[in-house]
C-alpha cells in the first residue's frame, strides 16, 4: 500500500535567518511511503501527521534538510516503510515563489 500525505500545513519556527527564528512560518509538508498491509495492521496516518507537526513544532529546525533528515530516519525507526518521500515547502519566504526541498 501507499499513503500519501499531502498539504499538511502549519506555521512554525524554521530556518536560519534572524526573523525566521523569532517569527513562525507557514510550512507545508507532504509525505509518502509504501508498507506491506496486513488486516490486523496498518500505519495510522493521523499518528503520523500529528507527529510531523508535532516535531517541527517543538525542534525548531534551521535547516529544512535537518528535518527531511530527522523525519526519515524516526519513520524508519517507528514503522516498516519503504520507498518514503519527504518535501517540505516554505510558501511566503520569497515573494515570487514557494521554496521547497525534498529529498
Amino acid at each position: 500500500m501507499k499513503v500519501e500525505i499531502k498539504d499538511l500545513s502549519f506555521k512554525c519556527i524554521i530556518g536560519i535567518l534572524d526573523f525566521e527564528r523569532i517569527k513562525k512560518q507557514k510550512v507545508i509538508v507532504d509525505i509518502s511511503f509504501k508498507y506491506k498491509f496486513k488486516k490486523d495492521t496498518f500505519i495510522d496516518y493521523s499518528k503520523v501527521s500529528s507527529f510531523i507537526e508535532s516535531k517541527m513544532k517543538e525542534k525548531k529546525f534551521l535547516l529544512i534538510e535537518d528535518a527531511i533528515n530527522y523525519f526519515q530516519s524516526k519513520l524508519h525507526k517507528m514503522y516498516k516503510i519503504s520507498n518514503l518521500h519527504i518535501k517540505i515547502s516554505k510558501p511566503k519566504i520569497l515573494k515570487n515563489c514557494i521554496v521547497s526541498v525534498s529529498n
